[in-house]
């Protein structure tokens, strides 16, 4: 990866996200939690949530990656409260398209992705990228599961 690359791929708009992730940290009593790790580049979120109505009525998350993964936590974080485990797992499809068959960026609210797409030239990158919306997705699951 150049430097020119790298100039592109972290850009401050990213860094700034990763610098402001919002509802961090662990639920005292989430129904639903998941963590899920990137085995190539070891960025790991464990994502808690507590949902109403079959919405997220709470949620938290425990971020250890990347910058772009922090980027993605932020992202999502700025969101998901609100939406419905259906939401969360369209938004996840549509990062997954975006990223790896050029897809356009997720539909609004989670449309903030699209400060990700220059990550798409960067495989190795996207599993990480993922995280956050995997978590969420897989925690909201456990929590209709619970019920």
């Amino acid at each position: 990866m150049s430097d020119s690359d790298l100039i592109s791929l972290y850009s401050g708009r990213i860094l700034e996200l990763a610098a402001g992730i919002p509802l961090t940290g662990r639920l005292p009593a989430p129904q639903g939690s998941a963590k899920k790790r990137s085995a190539l580049c070891g960025s790991a979120i464990t994502a808690d949530v507590v949902l109403h109505d079959g919405r997220v009525a709470e949620f938290a998350q425990d971020v250890r990656a990347c910058a772009l993964g922090q980027a993605s936590a932020a992202i999502l974080g700025k969101v998901v409260i609100g939406r419905s485990r259906a939401e969360l797992e369209r938004a996840r499809d549509q990062l997954t398209a975006m990223l790896k068959q050029q897809g356009p960026a997720p539909d609004a609210p989670f449309d903030g992705y699209e400060v990700l797409i220059p990550a798409r030239d960067y495989r190795n990158r996207h599993a990480s990228i993922l995280l956050a919306l995997d978590a969420a997705c897989e925690a909201a699951a456990a929590a209709e599961a619970a019920r």
